[in-house]
């Protein structure tokens, strides 16, 4: 008989992601799939073009390990005009394989073993397992239902001698709450004469509504000397699937991550790192980003008015938060799994982001998709 081996899980309490599994169930039950945080458009024709150039020119082999140098100018005259500072493309800018191998990467890096980090909940579940599998301990403060903004106080009890890196996201996944200019002072100064690390997740920096600024780690000079902020270009360009992100800070916490990054992914795909450069130089901002997302969002609003779903406040992202409430008492998987088998939309419910609270009510809903789409959608949850 052949011996079995023994398997010690280091995640023994993660499953699959609620993301794919919610995503399975509605392509069984041929669902509109509202939940996983994707566009189900194109993006532009010019941009694959420009991939195509890029290989027809011979640019197939690997990229520099920290990035194509074109992408990284790109990428530091874009902060430098959003937000101020000017950072050194060949030594604080690095390209990742998406927003998650940056955060990863990040993460892994400055968590040694018995430190703490502190989350802001609900959160992106990529963090809690890559905290862990470095030794580290999640400490959570919960955003405050149902506005989801910050406790400043309860953030200042979390803080212990032990609490190695604070991490924030704004605009927020998945409530899309936007932190205001006093949470960013108010950050800058409870961790003022520490050596806590300030980790920013700004994915969503150019998804951002009302006429409101995005206020970047970055634009502060007492937190952007302590910080490393994550960003990607599949969220601006409407290509997740190409997984190309980034990390900027300062030279000594980027070189660090650049350690770390080189025996991860090594380096990223070349091809379409030629072509998020030039795109880079052609619309740097985005500019027509919020306006673009924001008509989505207030369609999906419009088109959900009269149903029993109650709308949240959202800032910013392509998610919209629904409060049910007044449809049922169940859990809100119970809920995400019904609405699924019975109405033919997919959701995610947000207790999915949650760890110490249990959470209410809420749904959330991804508006990143066509106009019929979203027609379709919002005809089925009327009847909900």
């Amino acid at each position: 008989m052949p011996g079995t081996v023994q398997v010690i899980s280091k995640l023994p309490d993660i499953g699959v992601s609620i993301f794919s599994v919610m995503t399975r169930l509605a392509n069984e039950h041929k669902a509109i799939n509202l939940s996983q945080g994707f566009p189900d458009f194109d993006c532009d024709p010019a941009l694959v073009e420009a991939v195509a150039k890029a290989m027809r020119d011979g640019h197939n082999q690997y990229a520099p390990m920290p990035g194509v140098l074109a992408l990284r100018e790109g990428i530091a005259a874009k902060v430098e005009r959003l937000y101020g500072p000017r950072f050194d493309p060949a030594t604080e800018v690095l390209v990742t394989s998406g927003a998650t191998a940056g955060l990863y990467a990040t993460l892994t890096t400055f968590v040694q073993p018995g430190d703490e980090v502190i989350l802001f909940e609900p959160c992106y579940d990529s963090y809690v397992p890559v905290i862990r599998l470095s030794g580290g301990t999640p400490v959570f403060v919960s955003l405050r239902y149902p506005d989801y903004s910050v406790n400043w106080d309860e953030v200042r009890r979390a803080i212990t001698p032990r609490t190695r890196a604070i991490l924030v996201n704004t605009p927020h996944n998945p409530t899309g709450s936007i932190w205001t200019a006093d949470d960013l002072r108010q950050l800058a100064a409870l961790v003022d004469s520490t050596d806590i690390l300030v980790i920013g997740d700004e994915v969503y920096e150019h998804i951002i509504f009302d006429g409101r600024r995005h206020e970047s780690l970055l634009r502060y000079p007492e937190l952007r000397s302590r910080a490393v902020v994550i960003s990607s270009f599949g969220k601006t360009f409407h290509t997740t699937g190409w997984k190309v992100g980034y990390c900027v800070g300062p030279q000594a916490l980027i070189a660090e991550v650049t350690r770390v990054h080189q025996f991860i992914t090594f380096t990223v795909h070349t091809p379409s790192q030629m072509a998020f450069a030039e795109f880079v130089k052609r619309d740097p901002e985005a500019k027509g980003l919020p306006e673009f997302y924001q008509q989505k969002r207030d369609l999906f609003l419009k088109l959900t008015t009269g149903s029993r779903l109650k709308p949240l406040a959202c800032g910013g992202t392509y998610f919209q938060l629904m409060d049910y409430s007044d449809i049922s008492k169940e859990t809100d998987k119970a809920i995400a799994h019904r609405l699924i088998v019975e109405h033919g939309v997919a959701s995610i419910p947000v207790s999915a982001f949650l760890y110490k609270d249990t959470g209410g009510p809420v749904l959330r809903f991804c508006f990143a998709k066509k106009e019929e789409t979203l027609r379709a959608a919002a005809e089925r949850l009327q009847n909900a």
